[in-house]
């Protein structure tokens, strides 16, 4: 992603844009290419990714998007009124505005992410990724299960030592249904 946009490629992406999507709100068509007759302004347009994390944010969606129309943020504000919206962009022309568009395959979209800039705004979390919480979730998994394991081995070392054949049948079973789960992917429920 870009950190600095040149007014002409913003100018320029806002046309191509206008030109290859229908808007969900016919307001948004008015929004963009209000922001494009106005250079000066531009300069404080900044296309971004996940707009509800900044102070005043804006969410434009196409006919083949699924996202809500229209939404606008301003601190903890949020209103789907884009003629509000418009109002406060006129009278804000010198505050930043930071713009998502959600339309079809937007992240493989190499016109949007040439104008893409990044989001200071995001959570430091935000990124956590599904394949890293699946990984955390196995390795905490395989944490519990070893953790269970060595106590169930070390009740059935005591068992023995203290020839107690109930305890040792009692944990040894345990420790079966233990390994049956972990090694069937299930989510398993540690026996105390």
């Amino acid at each position: 992603m870009s950190t600095s946009v040149s007014i002409q490629d913003k100018k320029a992406f806002i046309q191509w844009f206008l030109e290859h999507y229908q808007l969900k709100k016919r307001e948004s068509v008015w929004i963009l290419n209000y922001l494009s007759n106005h250079e000066s302004m531009l300069a404080n347009v900044h296309f971004i990714r996940e707009a509800r994390f900044c102070p005043r944010g804006i969410i434009i969606s196409t006919r083949c998007s699924d996202d809500v129309p229209f939404r606008f943020y301003k601190d903890h504000i949020v209103t789907t009124d884009a003629e509000k919206s418009f109002h406060d962009i006129r009278l804000n022309r010198h505050e930043p505005i930071y713009i998502q568009l959600s339309f079809e395959n937007a992240n493989q979209n190499a016109e949007y992410s040439a104008v893409l800039e990044d989001n200071p705004f995001l959570p430091d979390d935000f990124f956590i990724t599904k394949r890293e919480k699946l990984l955390a979730s196995e390795f905490l998994n395989y944490t519990l299960f070893q953790n269970r394991q060595k106590d169930l081995l070390a009740q059935i070392d005591y068992a023995l030592d203290y020839k107690d054949v109930i305890a040792f049948k009692r944990y040894t079973e345990s420790l079966k249904k233990l390994k049956e789960a972990y090694d069937s992917d299930q989510p398993f429920h540690l026996e105390e």
